[in-house]
C-alpha cells in the first residue's frame, strides 16, 4: 500500500508540473502561482459542514496556477482509497476463505484421527484376541506332547528326520517374527508340532475312529479281531470228537501288537499314517496280530486205569498252546530299522502305560483294560491254574481275581482272591462297598448275578452265581467283560437295573 501511494504522489506531482508548465507557456512564460488548495472542515467540533474559504491568488504573478491541479488530486485520492478499500476487501474474504479451509482440514482430521483411534483399538483387540487362542494352542500342544511322549529324548530319536525338518522350516521363519508376525508363526508352529506328532508312530494314540467315514476306534477293531481269535479255537476244538480240551498260553497283549504295527506301519521308509484306522489301516493291524500269535495244536489218548467199580477207559485230549511272539521277535522278523526300533522302546515304555489303557480299553480303568486283553480265552486254564487248581473249575471268580492280581489289586487289598462268587460278595459288604441291582455302575465295578435258569446256578435262590468286571455303561446298557461265559471270556451287556444282576462289589481304586 505504502508503494502505490507513493506511486500516487509521484504522479499528482508530475501532473501539476505538467499543468504549471502550460500555465507558464499561456501567461506568455511566466509561471502561475498555484492557490492553496481548499480543504473541507468541521466547524466548532460540530456535526455542521462548513466550505473551505476560497485560497488567495499569489501575489507572484510567475506562480502556476494548481487549481486544475487540485480537483485532479482529489480524483487521484480517491481512487486510491477505493483501491485501498478493494484490497482490503479481497484480504478479508480471503482470510474468511483460509478460516473456513482450515476449521473443515482441522474437522477432518478429528474424524481421521478418531478413525484411527477405532482401527487401532479393534487392532488390539484383534491382537489380544489372537494372542489369547496361541497360549490355548501352546496349552494344547503342551498337553498333546505329553500325552505322547513321556520321555523327550527318545521320541527325538524317533522322529529324529522331521524334527531336524522343523528347525530348518523356523530358520526360515524367522525373518517373519522378526517383521512382527510372531502370533501367526506360533501357531503355525503348534499345528506342524502336532502335525508331526501323527504322522509318526506315536499318531496311534490320536487315533479314535473319527478319521474318516470308515474309519474305526482301536476298541472296535480289538473286538473284531478278538472274535476271529475265538472263531478260530472254536473251529480247532470242533475239528474232531475229543472227551476234554485244554488251551494252553494266551495272546499277545494287545498294546504289544499295537506299539510293533505303529513302529512297522509309520516307521518305514514308507510310512503312513496310523491316527486313522480305516479299512485299510486295519488290515495292516490284523496282520501284525496274527504274526505275533502262534497256534499249535496236539491230540493225545491219556489211559486211565480201573478205579473201583469204574472199568480202565481212554481219554482223548485236544491241547491247544497259543505262544505270543514278543516284541523283540518282531524286530527281527520285521528286520526293523533304528528309527523304528527307538520308536517301539519308547512305546513300550513304562511311562506309557496308561495311555495304551485309555487308548485301547477307553478310560475303564487298568482291570478293565487287562479284562479286555482276555477275551477269547477259552477252557480259563490259565486262571484256575494261577489260583492254585489242579483241574478245571467253574472259574469265573479266578478270572476276577487273576486280572485283579495282574494290576497289584490283591496285594494291595482292593480286591480279595476269590474263587466263589459268596465269598467275594461278602468281602465287599463287610466293607460297606456294596450296591444293589439297581445301581448304576462304573467301570472297574465287580457285577454279581444270581441266574434264574434251572440247574446248579438257578433257580433265583438269593446267592450269587456269577461274577464279571464291568466295562462301562453307556446309555443306560452296562457292558461287561465275564469269564466262563460258555466256558470262555466274553464282552455281554445288560440293561441296568436286569433283573439277574445281584449287586455290585465296587473296590476302592484311589
Amino acid at each position: 500500500m505504502q508503494g502505490k501511494q507513493e506511486f500516487v504522489r509521484e504522479r499528482g506531482r508530475a501532473a501539476v508540473m505538467k499543468r504549471a508548465e502550460a500555465q507558464r507557456v499561456a501567461n506568455g512564460g511566466e509561471a502561475a502561482s498555484p492557490p492553496a488548495p481548499a480543504r473541507r472542515k468541521y466547524a466548532d467540533g460540530q456535526n455542521r459542514y462548513t466550505p473551505a474559504k476560497a485560497v488567495r491568488k499569489p501575489a507572484n504573478p510567475g506562480e502556476p496556477d494548481t487549481r486544475p491541479v487540485r480537483d485532479g488530486g482529489r480524483k487521484i485520492v480517491k481512487t486510491t482509497r477505493s483501491g485501498r478499500k478493494t484490497v482490503e476487501r479481497t484480504a478479508r474474504q480471503t482470510i474468511k476463505t483460509a478460516e473456513r479451509s482450515s476449521r473443515k482440514a482441522i474437522k477432518t482430521t478429528q474424524r481421521t484421527a478418531k478413525t484411527a483411534r477405532q482401527t487401532v483399538k479393534t487392532a488390539q483387540r484383534s491382537a489380544q484376541a489372537t494372542v489369547k487362542a496361541t497360549q490355548r494352542a501352546v496349552q494344547t500342544a503342551r498337553a498333546t506332547a505329553k500325552a505322547a511322549a513321556a520321555t523327550a529324548k527318545a521320541t527325538a530319536k524317533a522322529t529324529v528326520a522331521a524334527i531336524k525338518a522343523a528347525i530348518a522350516a523356523m530358520q526360515e521363519l524367522i525373518a517373519a517374527i522378526a517383521a512382527g508376525g510372531w502370533m501367526v508363526i506360533v501357531v503355525v508352529l503348534v499345528i506342524c508340532m502336532i502335525g508331526l506328532l501323527i504322522a509318526s508312530p506315536f499318531g496311534i494314540f490320536f487315533s479314535d475312529g473319527g478319521g474318516s467315514p470308515d474309519a474305526a476306534s482301536p476298541t472296535a477293531v480289538i473286538a473284531q479281531i478278538n472274535s476271529e481269535y475265538a472263531d478260530r479255537l472254536s473251529a480247532l476244538q470242533a475239528g474232531g470228537t475229543y472227551d476234554r480240551v485244554e488251551i494252553q498260553g494266551r495272546q499277545p497283549s494287545w498294546a504289544d501288537v499295537f506299539a510293533v504295527f505303529a513302529a512297522k506301519t509309520a516307521g518305514g521308509a514308507d510310512g503312513a499314517q496310523v491316527s486313522v484306522l480305516d479299512t485299510d489301516t486295519a488290515e495292516k493291524l490284523r496282520v501284525v496280530f496274527w504274526d505275533m500269535t502262534k497256534i499249535t495244536t496236539a491230540e493225545a489218548d491219556v489211559e486211565h486205569p480201573a478205579v473201583g467199580d469204574t472199568a480202565a477207559w481212554t481219554e482223548k485230549v485236544l491241547t491247544i498252546t497259543v505262544t505270543p511272539r514278543t516284541t523283540d521277535d518282531m524286530r527281527v522278523f520285521y528286520a526293523f530299522t533304528d528309527q523304528q526300533n527307538a520308536a517301539l522302546d519308547e512305546l513300550l515304555t513304562t511311562a506309557n502305560r496308561e495311555m495304551w489303557n485309555n487308548l485301547l480299553y477307553g478310560s475303564s480303568g487298568e482291570i478293565v483294560a487287562v479284562a479286555l486283553s482276555q477275551v477269547g480265552n477259552v477252557g480259563g486254564q490259565p486262571y484256575w491254574s494261577w489260583y492254585g487248581f489242579n483241574i478245571r473249575v467253574e472259574w469265573c471268580a479266578c478270572f476276577v481275581s487273576w486280572c485283579a492280581n495282574e494290576c497289584g489289586y490283591i496285594d494291595a487289598g482292593v480286591i480279595p482272591k476269590f474263587a466263589g462268587c459268596v465269598g467275594g460278595s461278602n468281602w465287599f459288604k463287610a466293607r460297606g462297598q456294596w450296591q444293589d441291582g439297581s445301581y448304576e455302575p462304573r467301570p472297574g465295578d465287580l457285577v454279581f448275578f444270581d441266574w434264574d435258569n434251572k440247574g446248579s446256578s438257578g433257580p433265583q435262590d438269593d446267592v450269587p452265581d456269577h461274577v464279571g468286571i464291568v466295562e462301562r455303561v453307556e446309555n443306560g446298557v452296562v457292558y461287561t467283560v465275564e469269564g466262563n461265559t460258555s466256558d470262555s471270556c466274553r464282552q455281554r451287556s445288560y440293561n441296568v437295573g436286569h433283573y439277574e444282576i445281584w449287586g455290585y462289589g465296587c473296590p476302592v481304586y484311589n
